[in-house]
């Protein structure tokens, strides 16, 4: 199975964070899945980080280290998948986790998500 982790669930694996659910730990470890992190979580975890808000503790530069660490695929963004952001129903306001639901669409690909707003998008979406 093809999966996109989403940008939290992407850390919290790589950090095996207590808030990474069993099921989800059990997918991302399985050999017979591959294991994807969108370019756009790298954006999103960039723009945190400069913001210097203190909910990112991270740089873009070694959660890509971290993510090619853990075996992990990067998903660039192509224009397919910002053309299917257009047409998603506006059940969700944050434009990372927009586009993280339209490349999992469009690729085709298993979101796994602990967002249940981002989860309503589709029943492809795996909710932790």
């Amino acid at each position: 199975m093809n999966l996109l982790l989403d940008t939290h669930v992407a850390l919290w694996a790589i950090t095996d964070s207590p808030h990474l659910s069993e099921r989800a730990r059990s997918l991302v470890a399985d050999p017979a899945n591959t294991v994807w992190v969108s370019v756009a979580s790298l954006w999103e975890i960039a723009i945190k980080q400069s913001l210097g808000r203190g909910d990112m503790p991270i740089t873009a530069e070694q959660g890509k280290a971290w993510f090619e660490q853990s075996g992990y695929r990067l998903l660039p963004i192509e224009a397919p998948h910002v053309l299917t952001v257009a047409q998603l129903p506006a059940r969700h306001n944050d434009p990372f986790d927009r586009l993280l639901v339209a490349q999992a669409l469009t690729e085709p690909l298993r979101l796994i998500t602990h967002d249940a707003q981002v989860a309503s998008y589709s029943d492809t979406v795996i909710l932790i």
